[in-house]
């Protein structure tokens, strides 16, 4: 029997704090990590220090832009796959895509 995955979906909202706003869903076959983000700047830390912790594979929400999803990538340098669910704009975000308003941040 292969061994369990551990992954994290992460989400980005103005004033979601990566130590505060997580939560662990566990089933028999995935440990499932959601953890909410500031900006595309607290991502990329938060990314790089899941990687380190032994998450296995990051999914990012539709919020993240393609240049946010390129910043998460970069900081987990290769070492665990990055996944982003699509939305060209994201109703949670005003219906904009959030490269237009986390862009600057990172």
């Amino acid at each position: 029997m292969s061994e369990k995955l551990k992954a994290a979906f992460m989400f980005v909202a103005p004033g979601a704090d990566p130590e505060r706003d997580r939560q662990w869903v566990r089933t028999d076959a995935v440990d499932l990590l959601t953890v909410g983000v500031a900006d595309y700047r607290q991502a990329a830390q938060t990314a790089a220090r899941l990687a380190s912790e032994g998450i296995a594979a990051i999914e990012l929400c539709g919020g993240f832009g393609n240049r946010g999803v390129a910043l998460v990538a970069e900081a987990v340098e290769g070492k665990i796959p990055v996944g982003v669910v699509r939305f060209d704009i994201h109703p949670g975000l005003g219906n904009a895509s959030g490269d237009g308003i986390f862009s600057g941040q990172g």
